[in-house]
């Protein structure tokens, strides 16, 4: 716990001060009043906007708890009149993420109000937050801790991304953006230092809305700004530039005076389909699509532009050749060192002939008599078979040959990782995914309980988990270990094109299907199908009656799955 990970703690930062969706000053190209830093520049400023400057923040210590629970470990940003805190959950004993303000802070309450409207939408991609409480004149908002994950702005530090990785940056990203404002949730300071990486590729935006809020923004075009700042994103990520003139977040701006270029024009061997994405996002701005293509001034516009585009594969794997063959001294025969000088060595006695000795003579005698036994046992023999050949024969039972072909065994892939598979954005136990493959049958994942079943549609099309086998391996055989028999349960295996893929799976390649009325489901496909990750879907559940974590109805929990090809 002693560590400091700043790509885990969503801190307030002060780098990149400047909003993405404008200069201070300035205006978008609808002509809307862009975001404002509501810290004041002096007493003035501070009187007439009723800043919060005037509210210091809390003056906690390290070891303080909240609510006899959450233990402060270290302060990690001091920030108009609010502290942002690495802390431990004594409760479950994992590390979280705090942000202190005072309950009379002019901004308490509306950043209570956001906290609590971000816990309500439980989407994985985004960073959750677990606790907003108000207590003993203290609002303090508790979070998510990701000590696996990278901040996008320390991955650009060592050069621009990879085109697939940009690819899943933009699909991810856009997709979360889109569900979080169709339930009326934006998020107003998207930037390098809000999106993280985590161990398994996955992308995973923090702040939703808490950030604008310990700020006080608010604009009046949410979905064109977090649209904009998802394509600065994106340019980002391809050119290692920001794409305005000032440095932020540790990137250089663009020359002055030369206004916004498209990326494949700043760096060679930009992808054509990516650098037009990131224009088509920056329109706002007032830039212009080197196709003039429509601007994309919403997520889900954004989301419909990715899906119109070729997918992006993963680079293939590069092999390091093995290190040329060296011949050694020793095996020159030198041992490394010239040969010594070496004496005139004394006449060498010449052996008799080979059998002139008396032993040779013995040696003689005894092979001879062993050739003349061997011919004798022979002769015997075949007289002995002519014998039979003249005999009468007599019927024999011949038993029949085991014609059975025994099918050739195939092994077991190693299962790499995994995550669960929810294209609609609602997960079912995501944390737990690791129990289906630990080697234990006693751990397992479980779906939550539904009311109608067995099959789950319409309601939900299914609900399954995605495995990496760490590289492109033929998958033709699936054994799943199940906790619930029952009426029935519907297994599908399917190709997918990576770990945190939204793909439906209806445009996935099917692999093969099996149902069950046990707790083993058992899938062997026609053919073997070549794929690096691999989904385990389920359709239809069994009933099952109510335990520790979930009630009484249709739901299923996986324990072992065996990948084989």
């Amino acid at each position: 716990m002693a560590d400091r990970s700043t790509a885990a703690v969503d801190v307030a930062d002060t780098s990149g001060e400047e909003p993405l969706t404008a200069k201070a000053g300035a205006s978008t190209g609808d002509g809307k009043s862009r975001e404002r830093d509501t810290a004041p520049q002096s007493t003035e400023e501070t009187d007439r906007a009723g800043s919060s400057a005037a509210v210091s923040a809390p003056e906690l210590h390290s070891g303080h708890k909240l609510a006899q629970r959450y233990r402060l470990e270290e302060c990690l940003t001091r920030l108009d009149g609010f502290s942002s805190w690495r802390a431990v959950d004594e409760k479950l004993r994992r590390a979280v993420g705090v942000h202190l303000l005072p309950a009379e802070h002019p901004r308490a309450r509306s950043v209570l109000a956001a906290a609590r409207s971000a816990a309500l939408l439980g989407d994985p991609r985004f960073v959750q937050v677990l606790d907003a409480v108000e207590e003993d004149e203290i609002v303090y908002v508790v979070h998510e801790w990701l000590p696996d994950a990278t901040e996008l702005t320390a991955l650009l530090a060592s050069g621009p991304l990879e085109a697939h990785d940009v690819y899943q940056l933009a699909q991810q990203i856009s997709q979360a953006m889109a569900a979080a404002h169709r339930e009326g949730l934006s998020h107003l300071r998207l930037n390098p230092g809000a999106v993280l990486r985590t161990s398994t590729g996955q992308w995973r935006v923090r702040g939703l809305a808490v950030n604008a809020a310990l700020r006080g923004i608010d604009v009046d075009s949410p979905q064109r700004t977090d649209t904009e700042a998802i394509g600065a994103l994106l340019y980002a990520a391809l050119t290692q530039r920001w794409p305005y003139e000032d440095d932020a977040y540790g990137l250089s701006g663009l020359p002055k005076g030369m206004g916004l270029i498209a990326p494949d024009q700043v760096r060679a061997g930009v992808h054509r389909g990516l650098s037009e994405l990131a224009m088509r996002a920056l329109v706002n701005d007032g830039s212009t699509a080197s196709r003039q293509e429509s601007p994309c001034t919403t997520p889900d516009e954004l989301v419909r532009a990715i899906a119109e585009m070729p997918r992006i594969r993963p680079p293939e794997p590069v092999f390091t050749a093995p290190p040329e063959y060296q011949r050694t001294s020793y095996q020159q025969g030198s041992y490394g060192r010239p040969a010594p000088h070496t004496a005139p060595t004394a006449p060498v006695v010449v052996p008799p002939p080979p059998l002139q000795t008396r032993t040779g003579k013995v040696l003689k005698w005894g092979v001879a008599a062993l050739l003349i036994a061997a011919l004798g046992l022979g002769s015997w023999q075949l007289a002995d078979a002519l014998m039979e050949r003249d005999a009468p024969k007599q019927p024999e039972t011949s038993q029949p040959a085991d014609t059975t072909d025994e099918k050739p065994k195939i092994a077991t892939h190693k299962i790499t990782g995994a995550a669960e598979y929810a294209p609609d954005g609602s997960p079912q136990n995501a944390d737990s995914v690791g129990n289906t493959y630990d080697g234990d049958s006693s751990t397992y994942w479980r779906s939550r309980s539904f009311v109608d079943g067995p099959r789950l549609a319409p309601y939900k099309q299914g609900v399954g988990i995605v495995y990496d086998l760490g590289a492109e391996k033929d998958v033709s055989a699936a054994s799943i270990g199940l906790r619930y028999a029952g009426d029935r349960t519907t297994v599908e295996l399917y190709a997918a094109d990576s770990l945190s893929s939204g793909t439906p799976v209806g445009s996935m390649k099917k692999i093969g299907t099996a149902t069950t009325q046990s707790t083993t489901a058992k899938i062997d496909a026609k053919e073997a199908v070549t794929t690096r990750y691999v989904v385990v879907w389920l359709t239809h559940v069994p009933q099952a009656p109510g335990d520790q974590y979930s009630g009484s109805g249709y739901k299923q929990a996986i324990t072992d799955v065996k990948l084989r090809g």
